[in-house]
């Protein structure tokens, strides 16, 4: 009765057991993994995002495919100055940008633009575990390519030139990943360009932490006027911390031809689901106005969580801390005496910490916890004592 795209594994997991039991029996939780900015603390200016969404413009229906003009408008205005590949990405035309309600959406159209049923897109290891969803529900496959960790963490191009195969129509980066925090480096995506350019394939950049950036400047985006066919994609979810609000994009990039091309077929996508709401649309210049006073304060606190979880680390042997350059998430390197979703539930269970397993990222081995930095300082000292009290007794 029900299709093989949705015959998914169903059953809970041991970790979503124990957390599911966890909360039911009311015991405290250090949450080590908060991923939701709008429930930790930050300080939102609510009387002015509100009032973004009160237009009264938005009583009337007047759909656009790609998105309304004004709201593409404020996306082109978001990029400018920033650094790109090869120009300005300031020079991004309204036109080559189509609005989603998320970058799950995009992700979906740019799926069904590229890929016949069966065929292969690559993807990032360690990465977000939502594109094996994706991916199926779009009638596609993921074929991994590894990062691997020498002094910070690197694209293996050897390994992704062989992962290719006839089927092969996009590769897709994560700038920076999520959740090993690094970019893209510049050599890398020259190469990359390179290989697909040859192969005729897309890039698909995904771009949605890239304004939380280790340094000081920001970084650049990955994907502008390459010799390939690129998709950038990002929105207010992390870029002004408001995932409820569900308005996202893709930018198309690249070839004249091969953006038009792309961009005649994806607006039919998108004319076709009309997804993105017209009050989220016309707040858009507003909501993307807000977005430095949220920044920064996620960046502080992204920079004070970091530095206590160093502090403390710096006296223990057991544990360390790979390189991260932008994100939100750290990621430690445990003793690999175990499996790191047993770890996780006695964590859970023996001191009410909850982290993630590297596992749940695609970690290829045992080893691996990822943190939150945004948590709450103060839960977010006391669950890093409780977690290295644990692995000091183990």
């Amino acid at each position: 009765m029900f299709t093989a795209r949705t015959n998914w594994n169903l059953q809970t997991n041991r970790f979503a057991r124990a957390l599911e039991n966890h909360r039911r029996a009311g015991k405290v939780l250090l949450d080590l993994t908060a991923s939701n900015p709008t429930t930790c603390g930050f300080d939102y200016p609510a009387e002015e995002i509100l009032s973004a969404l009160a237009d009264p413009r938005a009583l009337q229906y007047s759909p656009e495919s790609k998105g309304l003009r004004s709201a593409r408008e404020a996306v082109a205005t978001y990029y400018q100055g920033r650094p790109g590949f090869g120009i300005c990405a300031g020079n991004v035309d309204p036109e080559r940008i189509i609005l989603t309600a998320g970058t799950s959406e995009a992700y979906g159209y740019i799926f069904r633009v590229l890929c016949e049923p069966g065929d292969e897109i690559l993807f990032p290891a360690p990465s977000y575990p939502l594109l094996e969803y994706l991916a199926t529900l779009n009638d596609i496959r993921l074929v991994p390519y590894p990062l691997f960790y020498d002094h910070g963490w690197h694209m293996d191009l050897a390994a992704s030139r062989a992962a290719l195969t006839p089927r092969s129509r996009a590769v897709l980066v994560v700038h920076p990943n999520n959740p090993t925090g690094s970019f893209v480096m510049p050599k890398e995506a020259v190469e990359l360009h390179a290989i697909c350019a040859e192969r005729e394939m897309a890039i698909v950049a995904d771009e949605v932490f890239l304004d939380y950036s280790a340094e000081s400047k920001p970084h650049s985006t990955f994907a502008f006027d390459g010799p390939a066919l690129a998709f950038t994609l990002s929105g207010l979810s992390k870029i002004s911390a408001l995932p409820q609000m569900k308005l996202a994009w893709l930018a198309a990039s690249g070839p004249q031809s091969l953006v038009q091309r792309a961009i005649e077929r994806l607006e039919i996508i998108a004319d076709t689901f009309l997804s993105p709401g017209a009050p989220v649309q016309l707040a858009l210049p507003k909501l993307l106005g807000i977005r430095e006073g949220i920044q920064q304060q996620l960046q502080n606190r992204i920079a004070a969580n970091l530095a206590h979880l160093d502090s403390a680390l710096a006296t223990n042997k057991l544990i360390s801390r790979l390189d991260r350059q932008g994100g939100w998430y750290a990621t430690l390197r445990i003793p690999a005496t175990g499996s790191d979703e047993d770890r996780a539930v006695a964590l859970l269970e023996k001191h009410d910490v909850l982290v993630h397993p590297g596992r749940f990222f695609d970690f290829r081995q045992d080893g691996f916890l990822v943190l939150s930095l945004i948590t709450q300082e103060k839960e977010f000292r006391e669950g890093v004592r409780r977690l290295l009290e644990f692995f000091i007794a183990s």
